[in-house]
């Protein structure tokens, strides 16, 4: 999940490390416009929520294959129980 800057789209920013790290300002390449970065972090905020409701529909998905597939594999050749 990369952020992007809200002003200009862009991905790329430049970082400064003499700083303490709850207070790191962060610079885009392209629009030159300073974050902190919890300030960029809020400003993609939207973009993170859907990012994180994403993996877990798509690992509530894999979970119920493996299961689905170990649960076949436990009660294969029995004639009494199906799994579909």
């Amino acid at each position: 999940m990369g952020l992007v800057c809200p002003t200009c789209g862009c991905d790329q920013f430049e970082t400064r490390d003499d700083i303490e790290e709850s207070m790191a300002i962060v610079k885009c390449i392209s629009c030159d416009r300073e974050f902190t970065k919890g300030e960029l972090i809020r400003e993609n905020s939207e973009n993170i929520d859907e990012h994180i409701s994403e993996i877990g529909r798509q690992a509530t998905k894999d979970a119920a294959e493996e299961l689905k597939k170990s649960l076949k594999r436990a009660f294969r050749g029995n004639k009494n129980i199906t799994i579909k």
